[in-house]
């Protein structure tokens, strides 16, 4: 079996994220305006002086409270990050904030800040409160890890924020319904958070962890220089591992597109946009049930598997062919191993002798976790990229990544131009160009 190398790359759609996505931007019908507040019953107008209670001093108001908020973060002052929190606030939250914040102490932050616009919920909350003033604008962490990442990235919190004796508060993160922002959990929302760095990057996991971190950590750099030995220079160079306790906080990393028991990792990345060559908060996702039992080897695959796809994220379209995506990256990953093709596919070898090859190569469905021909895909997959390097070289196999997985354009069409200008053959001609190699090599 070799499920502990069936790892995934996530695909991000720019204005509607695939796997931790933020809601739609477009209104809803009868939602409630920007400059009304969010309640179970409209406001009652302000006969008072107070002046926060206008659309634009509210703005400034609770923007303000969220900067102090973030400086406090950056600053490690916690008795002003649990100022901004509502002091009416339902004890469970108001302990969730103080762990949260503790829990960031280890790592090494460049940016941690908040952004809110006018596009108020039109849910009411979810839970009764009393007659004080809501607001639900939609929320946005920006937050970037030092050496890791050169731009900060985005994610959705569904924050409502209350108003109590002319000052506002957060005051929860999970009652503004389901057609709302829902907050996305970071690794620090499930415990204090401790970080290992290398110069090509940092390993970010918990407390109890720090050996196997350690272990990864030492990998990175070699990983990134195997990677860009491959592939070119044309990328960051810089990656973040994120080492999960629990196969739940897994799954809230990555997103419900992964039957995540069936990985050994995941690479997701938050906004790309190939067209400028663009890849925004990637991280690669490490299953916490299988990284721990990998052999040193297994452990270097996966790694630089999973950072070709980081490499190559910002050159790769959505529904590009996954079988060039995950041949090529475990074409990388087992450059240097040492394995042999029939020792690292075992159920490739198994599928040619009891049945001869494939018609054809793998279709996308075969790569998704609840495959039954997962390891085969992966493997058949990879004899596809070993295939190409064997007609063209290194070189023409990742000018045949490039060709395809960056086109706008993703149809046979797209494939069969490639190929012929890669490989002088079609479609057709390389299936049975490729179905021919497989006995010489596997069998």
């Amino acid at each position: 079996m070799r499920g502990w190398l069936a790892a995934a790359v996530a695909v991000a759609l720019l204005g509607g994220l695939a796997v931790l996505g933020h809601g739609s931007h477009e209104p809803v019908s009868g939602a409630v305006p920007s400059d009304t507040l969010v309640a179970g019953r409209p406001a009652p107008p302000s006969t008072s002086p107070d002046r926060t209670r206008s659309p634009l001093s509210r703005s400034r108001a609770v923007r303000d409270m969220m900067d102090g908020r973030a400086a406090a973060v950056r600053m490690r002052d916690e008795a002003a990050f649990m100022a901004t929190v509502d002091p009416q606030a339902d004890p469970e939250f108001t302990a969730a904030q103080r762990a949260l914040f503790a829990n960031l102490d280890g790592v090494p932050l460049s940016e941690w800040s908040y952004q809110l616009d006018g596009a108020t919920s039109a849910h009411p909350p979810l839970r009764p409160h009393d007659d004080a003033p809501l607001w639900a604008p939609r929320t946005t962490l920006r937050y970037a890890f030092k050496v890791a990442d050169a731009l900060p990235t985005s994610r959705p919190l569904g924050y409502l924020y209350v108003q109590r004796d002319g000052r506002w508060y957060v005051a929860s993160d999970d009652e503004l319904g389901p057609d709302s922002e829902r907050t996305w959990r970071g690794l620090w929302d499930f415990g204090p958070c401790v970080a290992i760095t290398a110069a090509s990057g940092l390993v970010v996991g918990h407390r109890g962890q720090e050996q196997l971190m350690t272990t990864l950590a030492a990998e990175l750099d070699g990983a990134v220089a195997a990677v860009t030995d491959v592939w070119g220079t044309d990328w960051s160079q810089r990656v973040a591992v994120l080492l999960p306790n629990t196969i739940e906080e897994m799954r809230e990393l990555v997103g419900p597109a992964f039957a995540v028991d069936g990985i050994a990792a995941a690479t997701v990345a938050d906004k790309v946009d190939v067209a400028n060559y663009s890849a925004v908060g990637q991280r690669v996702v490490l299953n916490p049930d299988q990284a721990g039992r990998l052999s040193a080897s297994a452990r270097r695959i996966v790694l630089r598997h999973e950072i070709t796809h980081v490499a190559a994220r910002a050159s790769t379209v959505n529904g590009a062919p996954m079988w060039l995506l995950e041949g090529f990256a475990d074409y990388v990953g087992y450059l240097t191993s040492g394995l042999a093709p029939r020792e690292a596919a075992p159920d490739l070898v198994r599928a040619l002798r009891d049945g001869g090859p494939p018609d054809q190569l793998p279709a996308d469905a075969d790569f998704y976790g609840t495959s039954d021909h997962l390891d085969l895909a992966y493997q058949l997959a990879w004899s596809a990229a070993l295939h190409v390097v064997d007609r063209v070289g290194q070189e023409g196999l990742v000018r045949l990544y490039r060709q395809i997985a960056g086109s706008s354009k993703q149809d046979k069409a797209t494939v069969d131009t490639a190929l012929r200008d890669v490989l002088g053959l079609d479609s057709t001609g390389f299936v049975a160009s490729w179905r021919t190699s497989l006995d010489a090599r596997f069998s």
